[in-house]
């Protein structure tokens, strides 16, 4: 088995699977796909074509009495007219099939692509947790690109040179059965000395990709967190560890294009030797008069081009692996499912009154103990809750369990009496908002960002959310106003600024219910009640749950539960809880020593 061979033969299976991945993407582009291989065989035509003028020339000019034939300019002006003609008639059909095949997939992968980024906003946080964010944008952005390079530049001429090669063994064939044999001989003779590489051009370029994939989760990391990294004296550690997945990335890459460049020598080496041997031949034959030397000229420019895509095959084994390699880990992506999904039968959610039920709820991480255990609560619409407890306690869980981010593996949770898997998924979520500790703001204006929440409120809506929300003057103070364009997750604005955005932002959602997960961790006093302030006025007659470490936070509560390692240790109004002098909420009052401000954990 030839090394070409051997190396396509590896990355087969990947490219069906490919192939049948992408083939809904395809689809709808059969019109360009058709005119692309009219073209592309009108191509082959008249690359058939181009020699034989040449030919008559040859047979003209060298044929016995051929200097007296009266005739003979307009014989070389015809076939000079016809090399130009069959030229620029190739040229033209080349250049349509190329612009209508490489238009349809480039516009077959814009929808993979979309397709790959919205699977992705369908996983779980479960499945995000697990991947590097940085590996997912390469497949994201630079596995799409490589099969859409690949298929433009190396295996739509590989089909195009396939059908030149049949077309002209054929016609070699009609020519001189003898010669046409001679070529096809010279096939299996290339065949069998190229063999020596096997699959391991494949494997490099499979493990390239893995190790670019790497490359980019380092710098992702690294340039996603250059607080930590400056405040901690980082620049050295990362720096040599990006050096080191470097240094990996480029060993792999040194490694697939040494391969390929040896086998590309190796069979320009062989094609040289086979187009010695049918040259010698053809000769042969014409000094005996069994072939003119016309038609040995045709024979050679068939030679060429017959052998072209072996060459081909050699040069772009490399780069068919690499597309094979990127197609796997597409593949991987989408054959992950969602494990969040709406049930079959999943009801759209009316306006929510935001009763919450939690009934034996226990969710398992598989951390060697329970996120949540056998928690049952009621929570009657239009409460504030409070939940407290230490980290690793279950806080965070909880919330994300009203959201519907996770599903939980033992019990129920009820939103109005109905369980909240009941509800298609979309609705359930529109009629809740959640503000963090570290709001998400995007590189987008101050108006865009606010308008996130929902994304048909007019201009006047928006500003009466961010007034509301008490953004609206240090707003109107920035330059631009609401059309300011805010830097990569906020960074131009201070702590409560970003909060009272994102406060802006879940109050023109018009929720049902809020989530509050540390919203006023780690801001001034001013900041703070600043924010506190916002938070009254979004929460008001809504139900709301209050994730905090402050005991001044959650003893404003209506009911206040008490988490400790997954369990329901306390759960009632903070003033009873506090009134039971050896429950988990006083015992958590008296350990921070009375103080209101202090921190429970």
């Amino acid at each position: 088995m030839s090394q070409p061979e051997a190396d396509l033969r590896a990355a087969v299976p990947s490219l069906r699977r490919t192939l049948h991945m992408l083939a809904p993407y395809v689809r709808p582009e059969r019109g360009l796909l058709t005119l692309g291989l009219v073209t592309m065989l009108a191509e082959v035509g008249f690359r058939l074509i181009e020699p034989w003028p040449l030919k008559v020339v040859i047979d003209s000019v060298i044929a016995p009495g051929a200097a007296q034939r009266k005739d003979l300019t307009l014989v070389l002006l015809l076939a000079s007219l016809a090399i130009v003609l069959a030229a620029g008639l190739r040229a033209g059909a080349s250049y349509a099939s190329t612009v209508c095949l490489a238009l349809a997939g480039t516009r077959a992968m814009t929808r993979v692509r979309a397709a790959v980024f919205d699977h992705l906003l369908g996983m779980s946080l479960r499945y995000h947790g697990k991947a590097r964010t940085g590996d997912l944008v390469t497949r994201l952005v630079t596995d799409v690109g490589r099969l859409q390079d690949v298929a433009v530049t190396a295996v739509l001429p590989l089909v195009s040179n396939v059908i030149t090669l049949v077309g002209m063994v054929v016609v070699m064939l009609v020519l001189d059965p003898l010669m046409g044999l001679i070529v096809l001989a010279a096939f299996p003779i290339f065949v069998a000395t190229s063999r020596s590489r096997g699959r391991r051009i494949t494997g490099a370029a499979r493990e390239q990709r893995r190790r670019e994939g790497d490359l980019a989760s380092t710098a992702s990391e690294g340039l996603g967190a250059m607080p930590v990294v400056h405040a901690y004296g980082l620049e050295s550690v990362l720096r040599g560890q990006f050096a080191s997945s470097n240094q990996r990335s480029l060993a792999g890459g040194a490694k697939t294009t040494r391969l390929s460049a040896g086998l590309e020598r190796h069979t320009d080496l062989l094609v040289g030797v086979a187009t010695a041997a049918v040259v010698f031949v053809g000769a042969m034959r014409v000094v005996r008069g069994e072939l003119t030397p016309g038609e040995l000229v045709v024979f050679i420019n068939y030679l060429k081009s017959a052998f072209k895509p072996m060459r081909d095959l050699a040069k772009y084994t490399g780069r068919i692996a690499k597309a094979a390699a990127s197609g796997e880990r597409l593949l991987a992506v989408l054959a992950s499912d969602p494990e969040i999904v709406d049930r079959p039968g999943a009801v759209v959610a009316p306006r929510l009154a935001g009763a919450l039920s939690l009934q034996g709820v226990s969710v398992d991480f598989g951390r060697g103990q329970p996120a949540l255990h056998n928690l049952s609560l009621e929570v009657p619409a239009g409460t504030r809750l409070g939940v407290v407890g230490p980290s690793g306690s279950g806080k965070s869980t909880l919330a994300s369990l009203l959201l519907r981010l996770h599903d939980t593996d033992g019990g129920r949770v009820l939103v109005d009496g109905i369980d909240v898997r009941d509800y298609a998924m979309a609705s359930l979520r529109a009629q809740q908002a959640i503000v963090l500790q570290e709001s998400v703001l995007f590189v987008a204006t101050v108006r865009e960002n606010i308008r996130y929440g929902r994304p048909d409120a007019t201009n006047d809506e928006v500003e009466r959310a961010a007034r509301m929300a008490r953004a609206h003057s240090f707003i109107e103070e920035m330059p631009g106003g609401y059309d300011a364009m805010l830097d990569e997750r906020g960074g131009t604005l201070s702590g409560g600024q970003r909060q009272r955005i994102a406060i802006a932002r879940a109050i023109l959602r018009d929720p049902s219910i809020i989530i509050l997960d540390e919203a006023t961790t780690g801001l001034d006093p001013v900041n703070q009640r600043e924010v506190v302030q916002a938070l009254s006025s979004l929460c008001a007659g809504r139900t709301s749950v209050v994730i905090s470490h402050s005991l001044d936070t959650v003893l404003d509560c209506d009911l206040v539960a008490c988490l400790d390692r997954g369990h329901l240790v306390e759960f009632g109004p903070p003033r009873e809880l506090l009134a039971r002098r050896d429950g988990a909420l006083a015992s958590l009052h008296d350990s921070g020593a009375g103080g209101r401000h202090r921190a429970i954990a």
